[in-house]
């Protein structure tokens, strides 16, 4: 079995904008509230962080940031995937240097690679970091679908010790599962398959509900590691309105609006992405009343 990033909830947490760039206060107070309420570890700078539309400069300094706020205190696992494989070496190295304590590498997009390419593509990263890298699968957004061979091919690198399954699809994440064995730990990248994937033997989750329900989320967790499936399974259930809500428009437009009613962050994304719309921006305000949110 390789080292463990970290088991439990990782928040794959949202980056505050204003019009004028990163609201670095902002950032620091989420990342202080997240660290006080439990969280496993936090990911920076990844699709819900809106790394796609931050310059080279803010995505190297949103993880330099992280990295110094969080101090230690909770693995910090860095966003520093591409489709393109040299701009990803280069953020990996950059997050390494900054002292990551992992990086999270997703499927080349649009580019649309072949098995091959994207083993290549993956190795070619690994091959460049110091820090342990988490695979990102997320097929509906990128284009292309890491199988279960190519991640058992994958395994076998030092480096490569996780992967966070976002495909939906649980039939292949049990047969990843199954092919895999203990030489990959499997997250979950979907908050309304949690305790379906730990029951597969995955440890944890990279979440965009724990932005808003840090505690909860590690707590689901660990009472499923824990043993206490039916305590688990009862907080799945709870939140999964809640979820449906912050994935009723593409992340991360729900998570930035349910986030700004909470005060930590301003409801600004840049282009392409815009706000939610009313009727499902008040559908989510309703539900994170009803759970106390706001």
């Amino acid at each position: 079995m390789k080292n463990t990033v970290f088991k439990g909830a990782a928040t794959a947490i949202i980056t505050p904008l204003t019009e004028d760039g990163i609201d670095y206060e902002q950032f620091a107070r989420l990342i202080e509230w997240q660290i006080a309420e439990g969280i496993d570890a936090i990911v920076a700078v990844g699709t819900t962080g809106e790394g796609s539309t931050l310059t080279d400069e803010e995505h190297k300094e949103a993880i330099s940031f992280c990295v110094r706020q969080v101090a230690g205190r909770v693995p910090v696992i860095a966003g520093t995937g591409s489709n393109d494989t040299a701009y990803a070496i280069e953020l990996t190295k950059h997050a390494c240097e900054a002292g990551a304590d992992a990086v999270l590498l997703v499927t080349p997009y649009y580019n649309k690679a072949t098995q091959e390419g994207l083993y290549q593509s993956f190795i070619a990263t690994a091959n460049a970091s110091t820090k342990p890298c988490i695979l990102y699968n997320v097929p509906g957004r990128t284009g292309c679908n890491l199988l279960p061979e190519t991640v058992l091919r994958l395994s076998e690198h030092p480096n490569i010790v996780g992967i966070k399954e976002a495909s939906g699809n649980i039939s292949q994440i049990a047969s990843l599962a199954a092919l895999c064995g203990d030489k990959i730990d499997i997250y979950s990248g979907n908050d309304d398959q949690i305790v379906p994937v730990l029951s597969l033997g995955g440890v944890g989750v990279i979440s965009v509900l724990s932005n808003l329900c840090p505690r909860e989320t590690s707590e689901m967790c660990h009472k499923f590691l824990e043993g206490d499936v039916a305590a688990a399974r009862e907080l799945q259930l709870r939140y999964l309105p809640l979820v449906d809500a912050l994935f009723s428009e593409v992340n991360p437009i729900p998570v930035k609006a349910a986030m700004s009613a909470m005060g930590y962050c301003e409801n600004y994304l840049r282009l392409p992405l815009t706000k939610m719309e009313a009727k499902r921006e008040e559908k989510l305000l309703s539900l994170m009343k009803e759970q106390n949110l706001i």
